[in-house]
C-alpha cells in the first residue's frame, strides 16, 4: 500500500468522496471514558469546507456527550470497495431549523416525526485530523494480491493510504 497525503481541497475531496460513498459510520463520543460511546450514524452531507454532518435526536446520549466533550471520532469501513476513513474532529449541535430542513429526507422519517419534529438536530463536526485507506480496485482483486504476496513473498500493491490536511 502506498502512502499519499492530501492537503487542502484534496483531503476535502478524499473525506466526501468515501464518507459520502460507505454513508454510514461509528461515531464515538465520551472518549475520555470506558468504555468508549459508539452508534452508527448515516451522514447526511459532506460540505465543502469537510465538515461531516448528521441528524441526531437532540435527547441522545451522544448528544449529551457532544455537550460535554465536542471531541468526537468518526470511523468509516466500507469492505465492500475497501474504502476506510478515520476522522478525529470538534462536533458542534446545530439546532437551526434551516439547516436541518436542508439534510432532512424521507428516509429520515424512520427516526424522527417528519422535519419539523422539534427534537432534531443536526451535528456538524469539523476534521481536526483525519486518515484514509483506499483502494480502486475490487474486493477479490485485493485478496487474490494479498494471496500473491504471502505465496511469493513479493510485495504487492493494493491501494493507497495517508493522512489528510485541511
Amino acid at each position: 500500500m502506498s502512502t499519499k497525503n492530501l492537503y487542502d481541497d484534496k483531503a476535502r475531496e478524499k473525506i466526501k468522496e468515501i464518507a459520502e460513498d460507505v454513508d454510514f459510520c461509528m461515531l464515538v463520543t465520551n472518549m475520555d471514558q470506558k468504555p468508549l460511546s459508539a452508534i452508527p450514524m448515516s451522514t447526511k452531507e459532506v460540505d465543502d469546507h469537510g465538515a461531516v454532518w448528521f441528524l441526531s435526536n437532540a435527547n441522545s446520549e451522544h448528544n449529551r456527550n457532544i455537550e460535554k466533550d465536542s471531541d468526537v471520532q468518526l470511523l468509516y469501513s466500507g469492505t465492500s470497495d475497501m474504502e476506510f476513513l478515520s476522522i478525529y474532529g470538534e462536533a458542534f449541535i446545530e439546532t437551526n431549523r434551516d439547516v436541518i430542513h436542508e439534510l432532512y429526507s424521507k428516509a429520515d422519517n424512520a427516526w424522527f416525526e417528519g422535519k419539523d419534529d422539534p427534537n432534531i438536530t443536526a451535528i456538524k463536526v469539523n476534521p481536526k485530523e483525519a486518515y484514509y485507506w483506499d483502494n480502486d480496485e475490487s474486493k477479490m482483486t485485493t485478496l487474490f494480491k494479498l494471496g500473491m504476496a504471502a505465496v511469493s513473498g513479493n510485495k504487492q500493491d493494493i491501494g493507497e493510504k495517508g493522512k489528510l490536511e485541511l
